[in-house]
């Protein structure tokens, strides 16, 4: 064991507030303990166990983020994902692994969405080549959590959207009955017709999209 988590949960632990905390679960839908931490109070507390100068080892971390997530309190799974990033520029072919450990344990949108838009994302910068034999997976998976990723991961790409593998990743997932993915596929719409109005109008005009899906991807639109 490191003594890194145990240091961040003793953290937690002497700055835990049990009120704050039953409104934060309920948020949950209590799927999940909570020390009553809010995000800004969190990120000071964890900032110096996340400075430069503190960060372990690059080959500890895995091992980190993974005890980390088996802690009962959300908090430590949130310091966990930010810790993970602060290796981006790092990591290695196989780090993939390590993220689908994360988005399929403990899986809800809070933490899938961060991995998604800011792990995933840049990993598959970083790594063009695993996209497809992973997406597929992913997307044949029937786990949500994953094809929730497989949507958002380019969610803040902007010009380099690849259009033709959003619109199979929309399209193999079309007729879904899950919020998450319906909601998802608004979303990244929505987010790209900031950049290319132009396409995501005509892809809902072609697309049959669920009426949450539409409604979401045509909010800035339609302003």
């Amino acid at each position: 064991m490191h003594q890194l988590p145990q240091d961040i949960e003793t953290t937690f632990l002497a700055h835990a507030n049990p009120e704050i905390a039953a409104g934060q679960q309920a948020y949950m839908k209590d799927q999940f303990a909570f020390y009553g931490i809010k995000t800004p109070q969190r990120r000071t507390l964890q900032k110096p166990f996340l400075a430069k100068a503190a960060l372990p080892a690059k080959e500890e971390v895995p091992a980190i983020v993974r005890e980390l997530w088996q802690k009962p309190q959300r908090e430590c799974q949130y310091c966990a994902q930010e810790l993970l990033a602060k290796y981006a520029k790092q990591w290695e072919p196989d780090n993939i692994d390590l993220f689908v450990y994360m988005i399929t344990h403990k899986s809800w949108w809070d933490t899938v969405d961060f991995i998604a838009t800011k792990l995933v994302g840049t990993y598959f910068m970083q790594y063009p080549a695993q996209r497809e034999p992973y997406l597929d997976t992913w997307l044949a998976s029937g786990n949500i959590w994953l094809q929730r990723t497989a949507l958002l991961f380019q969610l803040h790409y902007k010009q380099e959207l690849n259009q033709q593998l959003l619109t199979h990743t929309i399209r193999e997932l079309l007729g879904s009955d899950e919020f998450f993915i319906n909601k998802a596929i608004g979303w990244i719409l929505r987010e790209y017709s900031k950049t290319n109005p132009d396409w995501v109008r005509h892809f809902v005009e072609q697309t049959p999209l669920s009426p949450l899906s539409r409604r979401e991807a045509l909010r800035v639109l339609e302003k």
